[in-house]
């Protein structure tokens, strides 16, 4: 691990703290406004996709809605060239898959939480698992886009969620303290997947793909930027 990871990941701790009295806040607030608050208790996961709109934005975790917070703009670009890289390298390389960006849930097994990773990726072979409004179990990879009121969530919670499910990557990517880490499931548990030099993202369900970590960073992330960097341009 280098100093500026070993940096970011003391930074991200010394937050923690303070993002999780944040978060409670942003829920208490946005639960007053959620359709689904009605359910007082616990809710099925089928009457909570019941209740979802496309101005609902909310995961279910152990019977509960929790609101998601909007995103920000740099949030939101992050994000969106991820999902666009990822889209124009499949086509491109006629893969296959899907990619969703946001909003779609992802419900990672029985008895177990549904989730709205900022990008996931189903592989061909998985395709069978994404049923109409939701996908039925665990992507292939998951990327969370760090907010300030999300690093606890992100960090802890959704990690060993996903690592229990079977998301094969995980990418967990800070714009602010400009950090990204990823980690690989093997033998069930994941493994800190090394960057190396110069730092590049890898997803073990897509062959040949790559991203560089200073892409993310820049103020407009180009897309056709990465395509002429793997040559299909």
């Amino acid at each position: 691990m280098t100093a500026n990871e070993v940096g970011g990941l003391e930074a991200a701790a010394a937050l923690d703290a303070e993002a999780m009295d944040t978060i409670d806040l942003h829920e208490r607030e946005a639960a007053m406004s959620l359709p689904a608050m009605e359910h007082p208790g616990s809710i099925s996961f089928e009457d909570f996709l019941a209740t979802l709109d496309e101005d609902t934005h909310a995961e279910w975790v152990d019977g509960q809605v929790v609101p998601m917070s909007p995103v920000s703009e740099r949030h939101d670009a992050v994000s969106g060239f991820i999902y666009a890289v990822l889209r124009g390298f499949l086509r491109r390389r006629k893969i296959g898959g899907r990619v969703f960006h946001g909003e779609f849930q992802m419900k990672l097994g029985p008895g177990m939480s549904s989730r709205v990773p900022d990008v996931a990726y189903v592989a061909p072979e998985h395709i069978s698992r994404i049923q109409g409004t939701f996908l039925n179990g665990p992507a292939d990879l998951a990327v969370e886009v760090v907010s300030p009121e999300s690093r606890a969530r992100d960090r802890i919670e959704k990690l060993r969620e996903y690592e229990r499910a079977g998301v094969r990557d995980y990418w967990l990517l800070d714009p602010v303290l400009r950090t990204a880490e990823a980690y690989r499931l093997s033998a069930g548990a994941y493994e800190p997947v090394e960057p190396g030099s110069p730092a590049r993202l890898t997803c073990e369900a897509i062959p040949g793909f790559w991203i560089e970590v200073a892409w993310l960073w820049l103020a407009e992330p180009d897309e056709w930027m990465a395509y002429e960097a793997w040559g299909l341009i």
